[in-house]
């Protein structure tokens, strides 16, 4: 999350290459975890976590070597030709969005490069068309005007050309938090944050992350182009209350009948003059109409608990596996017995949104600490979810772990304990990004990208990525 450019704390650097095979390090079992969460956060816990599943990652790669600096991060794979490709923040002397391509299914990466038009841009999002066509999108404020840039390549990501016919016309305007997606027939979506205006937008920031909202006419909106980002249908608005609706962090997937859903962040407006904001929840809602209407939203996940002002990272992930069960993936932050805790959760439905499952605690423990929690689609009824946290004291790491809709008598639950995939713990105290990259090749075989200040960096964090292999036993 962006907000405010001047106010976001990012230090920038340059990380050494890591180029190790590692074996996954299990977690501690999660038995009895349920024992300590209070019942305002009771969602469903599964019985039992078994080892079904178990995980072989390739060669950890340092992807920003030379394009130092890292924020929000975003991957993209094409599935037919075998490569994969990495955007993130921290290029450009320190301030703009890199790029790098790997031909060899993320196994290695061609050195970065700064994105055209990305200087002082921010929330990188990559997507793929069926016929490769690669668009790269990023927030930047341009002549007085906040907006997603979009980036495309006809070339598999060799060269870029820069649109940015999502200019809106409302000047001093409010921007936030791109999420890209085609859809089979190649129509591309564009879901972000908009509001009329800037000024009306307030923000904090934290000493160790991002920044988020305390006032404002935050809005979800979508837009779509059928010409490879030339052209744009106008802003169709998400969530209800425009133009001061309380909402953000819009991700946005195309269903495999062409239906356009979008799982955002809703915050409740509790002062409609000065648009004071308090606590939220997730929402879904979906568009068969190519993204012109919307279904009432549905809350996802009550029975989890509540999302605090405060949280300064993106939250809110949505995916589809391939027989079309969609997945939701999410934080919360509640009180249990006067302590702060912080629990990731996912959350699916089988009829495209209408009735969501009871949510499954994602994460094993509820310590007060950030669980950047996002999930992907893998084979019939299945997801990998994965998330970025410094629960550990030792700092940053990131976890995966496969999640069924069959287990626990069709309640949902876990084929594995959650698996350790960064080698190294990052600095705690070092901003990580407000998003990692996680993206399937195959419903066995996937690639991860997550940024980590690791090996006593001097206050900033690198790219690493690796292929990860899904082994059943």
């Amino acid at each position: 999350m962006q907000l405010n450019r001047s106010t976001r704390r990012r230090v920038f650097g340059l990380m050494a290459t890591t180029g190790l095979a590692v074996a996954v390090v299990l977690c501690a079992a999660t038995a009895g975890f349920a024992t300590r969460v209070g019942a305002s956060t009771l969602g469903h816990l599964p019985k039992r976590s078994p080892s079904r599943v178990g995980y072989s990652v390739g060669s950890i790669v340092d992807v920003s070597v030379g394009c130092p600096g890292t924020g929000d991060i975003s991957e993209a794979v094409d599935r037919t030709r075998d490569y994969v490709y990495q955007e993130f923040e921290g290029c450009d002397h320190h301030n703009g969005i890199g790029f790098a391509r790997s031909t060899n299914g993320g196994d290695s990466y061609t050195q970065p490069v700064a994105l055209a038009g990305s200087h002082g841009g921010w929330d990188p999002w990559l997507a793929v068309a069926p016929d490769g066509t690669l668009y790269a999108g990023f927030m930047n404020t341009i002549d007085h005007r906040t907006y997603p840039v979009i980036d495309v390549s006809h070339d598999y990501g060799r060269a870029f050309h820069v649109e940015q016919s999502l200019r809106p016309d409302q000047i001093h305007n409010w921007g936030d938090a791109d999420y890209l997606a085609v859809g089979a027939n190649g129509t591309l979506y564009v879901a972000w944050d908009y509001g009329p205006s800037n000024s009306a937008v307030k923000s904090k920031c934290s000493r160790t992350g991002s920044c988020w909202a305390t006032n404002g006419d935050l809005n979800v909106v979508v837009q779509s182009s059928t010409d490879d980002a030339e052209t744009f249908t106008p802003m169709s608005v998400v969530n209800p209350g425009y133009p001061d609706g309380g909402a953000d962090e819009g991700d946005v997937t195309v269903a495999p009948d062409g239906a356009v859903d979008v799982v955002y962040q809703g915050y409740a407006v509790v002062n409609t003059r000065t648009l004071k904001l308090a606590h939220g929840h997730e929402y879904f809602t979906t568009s068969t109409d190519g993204g012109q209407t919307w279904s009432a939203p549905v809350e996802i996940g009550a029975r989890a608990g509540k999302i605090t002002i405060n949280e300064w990272w993106n939250d809110g992930s949505i995916a589809t596996d391939s027989s079309g069960d969609l997945y939701a993936t999410w934080d919360t932050q509640e009180k249990v017995r006067s302590q702060k805790t912080d629990i990731g959760w996912v959350s699916f439905s089988h009829d495209g949104g209408k009735v969501w499952s009871a949510p499954v605690q994602t994460t094993p423990g509820q310590k007060d600490a950030p669980h950047i929690t996002q999930v992907a689609g893998a084979g019939p009824g299945e997801a990998y979810v994965a998330w970025l946290s410094s629960s550990n004291r030792r700092g940053y790491a990131l976890f995966l772990r496969t999640f069924s809709v069959s287990v626990d008598r069709g309640a949902g639950g876990w084929l594995s304990h959650p698996a350790r995939i960064s080698q190294q713990f990052g600095n705690p105290n070092v901003f990580p990004g407000d998003t990692f990259g996680i993206v399937t090749f195959s419903p066995s075989s996937l690639v991860i990208s997550w940024g980590s200040a690791v090996s006593g960096s001097p206050g900033s964090a690198s790219v690493f990525a690796a292929p990860v292999r899904v082994l059943t036993r």
